[in-house]
């Protein structure tokens, strides 16, 4: 049996006759950039994340590093986060000319350790970065308690935690902003890129506007020196053509998780990653920690099944980030998740039959091993 990683043709054959329509709609009426489609997209995605705006960006980098422009952050400042994630989060804190802290991560989610946020803590720090881990939320209530005690701007990146939620709270309801990626792979994914930033704050909200449309109040009339990052209008449609499907496909992510925890939990040699108490997730990724890695993915390649790796390399240890002068032992947890984690086959669409022979495989393999 052959078990992709992820099926966006199952998804597609799904909604194939709306998002026809919908394109043509678009291509029809000339709305590529900006135009109806993005603000009805913005208006309800502001409402599934329980804030009272979102501001639709060119990709999920752009909107980490325009929301932090919008709260306030600037080069030399210094902005705390984890090295057990995409690159793209330090890249977001880098291309403002800000310094990056990195804190190791807890050894039970993966997710920023709140602990230890006190020791990357300098005069000269202005925002802290939590990373929603495979749609698992951090640990908002500590991380929110600590920003406002040292007067931080908390900014999430959300990028795989669409609708995820802690203590009973959406994640974009936690700080400052939240930042969200829809790359085609994510649970609201686009065909293309685009992102967006959410927020309660119409300041952070009208400022974002601005940086991501050339600074300009009107046409030829520019504010301040912005970039181009706008969503387009194409994007917009996919992504409100999905977004009322979001709720129900979170549901079989989780049952789906659910029921690999049941076929997995005696599984010698296998840890499986633990939410937080109080945090909700939407489950981007199932992911699974074993000492012989390599050995579990080659068998199950073998039985025709993709896995994947989330994340092999912790970012302080990066080539692209060796100026840091960072070195193996710095973070000794997150380089520990990054030798052992791998993420198994997850998406809506994975049959029963599908899930069970994954999980019969990986069993397999463990008594072999």
């Amino acid at each position: 049996m052959k078990v992709p990683f992820v099926d966006l043709q199952a998804q597609f054959q799904v909604l194939s006759s709306e998002m026809e329509r919908i394109i043509a709609d678009v291509i029809r009426k000339n709305a590529f950039i900006g135009g109806p489609y993005l603000k009805e997209f913005e208006k309800n995605f502001a409402s599934f994340c329980g804030v009272s705006h979102a501001v639709g960006v060119s990709n999920g980098t752009d909107a980490l590093r325009l929301a932090l422009l919008a709260c306030g952050v600037e080069p030399g400042d210094e902005v705390i986060t984890t090295p057990n994630t995409f690159i793209a989060t330090a890249e977001a804190v880098a291309m403002i000319g800000a310094k990056i802290r990195f804190v190791d991560v807890d050894p039970e989610t993966g997710n920023m350790d709140p602990k230890c946020l006190e020791g990357a803590l300098s005069p000269r720090t202005r925002a802290v970065v939590p990373v929603h881990l495979y749609g698992r939320p951090a640990d908002m209530a500590v991380i929110c308690q600590f920003a406002k005690a040292h007067q931080l701007k908390v900014v999430s990146d959300a990028a795989q935690a669409h609708g995820a939620e802690f203590q009973g709270k959406p994640i974009s309801q936690w700080g400052d902003a939240a930042s969200f990626s829809f790359y085609p792979g994510k649970n609201l994914g686009a065909y293309g890129d685009a992102g967006a930033v959410v927020t309660n704050s119409s300041e952070v909200a009208a400022q974002v506007a601005l940086l991501r449309d050339h600074g300009r109040t009107q046409k030829y009339e520019h504010k301040i020196l912005g970039f181009n990052c706008r969503m387009d209008g194409l994007q917009a449609a996919v992504l409100s053509v999905k977004l009322p499907h979001l709720a129900e496909w979170t549901r079989k992510r989780q049952s789906h998780a659910k029921r690999y925890d049941d076929l997995l939990v005696s599984t010698a040699g296998i840890r499986l990653v633990k939410n937080r108490p109080g945090a909700k997730s939407v489950v981007h990724l199932y992911t699974v920690l074993c000492e012989d890695r390599e050995s579990l993915r080659s068998h199950l390649t073998s039985r025709g099944i993709e896995t994947g790796l989330h994340y092999p390399i912790p970012l302080h240890l990066q080539p692209a980030l060796s100026p840091m002068g960072f070195k193996p032992g710095d973070f000794p947890v997150a380089e520990a998740w990054a030798k052992k984690v791998f993420s198994l086959p997850l998406f809506p669409e994975l049959t029963e039959e599908q899930l069970v022979y994954v999980a019969a495989a990986l069993n397999e393999c463990v008594r072999v091993c």
